[in-house]
């Protein structure tokens, strides 16, 4: 008997809202996810939750937002918690995973399921200079 599938899921990353459109950011402890996050925010995202994100199908899609005592906040290291304005509710389209050394030519197809909806993944070293120009043509792909 397969088990159902869960409606909303907390995942331990970072989240910012381009033109309206959530970009999840994950990967372990002091890879980036928040480095990432605050660069690309310097360049017109918008906060939407960082360390844990509450993601929640609804419509087929995925929703992302910020749990009520990290809303609007992020930590910047050598700073600590920092507030700034944020996004709540926005609609999920790529899945930032953060590896040392991602593969040259991804596979375009890959994704991976949150809350039971398929996410496209792209696999990204954060830390690289242009990493956030990267996660933008990367969105830029998906069609809206």
């Amino acid at each position: 008997m397969a088990l159902p599938e869960v409606s909303s899921e907390t995942v331990h990353g970072a989240c910012v809202a381009i033109d309206g459109r959530a970009v999840l950011i994950e990967g372990r402890s002091g890879e980036g996810k928040s480095d990432l996050a605050l660069r690309l925010i310097d360049r017109g995202a918008k906060l939407v939750a960082d360390e844990q994100v509450i993601c929640q199908r609804q419509g087929g899609g995925l929703i992302a937002s910020p749990t009520s005592q990290g809303a609007g906040r992020i930590e910047v290291r050598g700073l600590g918690i920092v507030e700034m304005p944020h996004a709540e509710r926005v609609p999920v389209e790529l899945l930032i995973v953060i590896l040392d050394s991602p593969p040259r030519f991804p596979d375009d197809a890959r994704k991976r399921r949150v809350a039971g909806v398929d996410v496209p993944v792209l696999p990204l070293a954060a830390l690289e200079p242009s990493a956030p120009i990267k996660v933008e043509l990367a969105l830029g792909r998906i069609p809206k």
